[in-house]
């Protein structure tokens, strides 16, 4: 899920932003181990460090790994869409050497279904946005995955929305149902508002000091004048008005996955881009989607519960005697045979072999490459020294199921959305502990009740999502909810650009290791996968699976290229 969900309409923007050899320097602040050789080398989950390169390796090891047929070493890590996608491209183009690395016990990343009595329920990933060129639809479409979509189900409004069909009841907290037309006026004037958030990113638009560069303060402000300069309202409908904006506030924060619209960049938030056509519920699951990427990896492939610490790229010849050690203390548990047999005189860099992946269970993977598709929210929790990854934003989403024996709500309602009219004047909201719920926007009504019973769907997002995490379950019949927040391997829910970052700081987290203009090194050790790497896309699950199909096709690409090198090649004559 991504941006908005009122009816909005996004162009599509040409990619770009060099970064210059600083800019760069600066995104990847890693301190070679060689300069921190007085102080120990700090370990972190999935971090990455780098190395000096032996001085006595002139050799490109990808170079000469062609010219011995030694096949390169892939690792990837992470088995989400990213992780698949990059692994499913890399085998059917004759990659055999590839190993996927998966923190948790199942693959699907941020998808995750769970079948409740006879329904399908989606605690991560829910809906296909957009149909034409969205590689996910043409996925479900190929493989009868959208057979039993109903009509309804193909929502071409609100992406939140489980059915196009009914209307929303906009409930106060005092118990009254506000009418639909005012409904529909209030909205009328937020969407036309909205249309102008669009335009500072879309036609270059400067924004003014006031805004902030902030989506909530210029929005806030901006229909906020509007409501008190409309001589036709009474003062009490100004003030329900001025409630609801905070309402569909809470609305697209979950949506964009912030903890405030206060939080996203008003400058950038015309960039992302929607896909033409419907949005898309998969019946059987959007884990459906998982396996199908999943079908042509053999299982030797995958390692499931293997969370990384590190990743030692630029490896250099002085860490041979640890990881001897290792591979002394660990080999039962280590499924790679060569590295058993490397001695601490060795230099892997011989062998071609210039990055260790070092795991949680102390088994040390050398590779070639590695494919990175950890979620923001992970790189987050233990970069922060490095640029892209401290300007991005992520936050949590969250959903909550209630299931009921019979429902409370109209026939025609297809979501109950919350307005706390004592929120009608607030700037910012924040919530006591105790008082989380307030931050739920609304519950939608699962359709088909033949499908899912008499179910809905609550949003929450931010902190108070953590909070809701902590809390426990008091079910009026049965409840269900997501954790994305305190889930170690995930970290969040997906990425936005925060105030003070830009499109350029998607592509920054994308650029593999070394950079281009490093001569010595082998070149694409380390690449970035994941929906916060693609600058149009990010939070869809379309944008994590390309992202995953362009660095595999970045190293396809790099090794034709190595190939045709070698090929054409004269032949020396002493």
């Amino acid at each position: 899920m991504a941006a908005s969900g009122f009816q909005h309409k996004y162009k599509t923007q040409p990619v770009s932003g060099k970064t210059d050899t600083k800019e760069r320097g600066a995104l990847r602040g890693f301190k070679s181990e060689d300069q921190e050789s007085q102080t120990p080398s700090k370990r972190i989950l999935d971090g990455m460090q780098s190395c000096e390169i032996s001085s006595d390796s002139t050799d490109d090891p990808l170079s000469s790994g062609l010219r011995t047929h030694r096949q390169p070493r892939i690792v990837v890590i992470g088995a989400g869409l990213a992780g698949l996608a990059a692994t499913k491209i890399l085998l059917k183009n004759g990659f055999t050497d590839v190993t996927v690395l998966e923190a948790s016990d199942h693959i699907g990343g941020r998808v995750q279904s769970v079948q409740l009595g006879k329904a399908t329920l989606e605690l991560g990933a829910t809906w296909i946005h957009g149909a034409n060129g969205n590689p996910v639809y043409h996925l479900a479409e190929d493989n009868g995955l959208l057979e039993h979509t109903t009509d309804g189900e193909r929502s071409e409004g609100r992406i939140s929305l489980y059915t196009k069909n009914g209307v929303a009841h906009y409930q106060t907290n005092a118990g009254r149902r506000i009418p639909k037309d005012l409904v529909e006026e209030f909205s009328d004037l937020y969407n036309e508002v909205y249309e102008l958030t669009q335009e500072f990113f879309q036609n270059g638009k400067p924004v003014c000091a006031e805004s902030q560069n902030s989506v909530g303060v210029f929005t806030r402000d901006v229909v906020r004048k509007k409501i008190m300069l409309d001589p036709d309202d009474p003062e009490c409908t100004k003030k329900l008005k001025l409630s609801m904006l905070q309402q569909y506030l809470k609305v697209e924060s979950c949506e964009s996955s912030s903890p405030s619209m206060d939080e996203v960049s008003l400058s950038e938030f015309g960039e992302w881009t929607e896909i033409p056509g419907a949005h898309y519920v998969i019946p059987e699951g959007f884990t459906k989607v998982v396996e199908l990427l999943a079908q042509d990896i053999p299982s030797r492939t995958l390692s499931l519960s293997k969370p990384v610490r590190c990743i030692h790229w630029n490896y250099s010849a002085k860490h041979q005697q640890a990881i001897a050690q290792s591979s002394h203390t660990h080999q039962g548990n280590n499924h790679n045979e060569y590295y058993h047999g490397c001695q601490p005189r060795e230099d892997p860099l011989i062998f071609g072999h210039p990055i260790y992946v070092e795991c949680q269970d102390e088994e040390w993977i050398p590779a070639d490459h590695v494919i990175v598709t950890s979620s923001l929210g992970v790189l987050k929790q233990n970069h922060e020294a490095i640029v892209a990854i401290e300007k991005l934003g992520i936050s949590t989403t969250d959903k909550i199921f209630l299931e009921y024996e019979e429902p409370f709500w109209s026939p025609e309602c297809n979501s109950i959305q919350f307005v706390w009219e004592d929120e009608a004047q607030l700037e910012q909201l924040v919530y006591p502990e105790e008082l989380w719920y307030k931050k739920i926007c609304s519950f939608d009504v699962l359709y088909p009740p033949e499908r899912y019973g008499y179910m809905l769907s609550g949003w929450i997002c931010g902190q108070e999502a953590l909070q809701m995490e902590r809390c426990d379950d008091e079910t009026p019949w049965r409840v269900l909810r997501s954790s994305w927040g305190s889930n170690p391997f995930i970290r969040g829910s997906y990425s936005f650009t925060r105030v003070g970052s830009s499109g350029e700081d998607c592509e920054r987290l994308a650029m593999p290791l070394p950079y281009a203009n490093s001569t010595k090194a082998p070149p694409l050790q380390v690449l970035f996968a994941g929906e916060a790497t693609h600058r149009k896309y990010y939070s869809t699950t379309h944008g994590a699976l390309l992202s995953g199909q362009r660095e595999a096709t970045r190293l396809i690409e790099m090794y034709q290229e190595l190939h045709r090198t070698e090929t054409t090649k004269p032949n020396n004559v002493n």
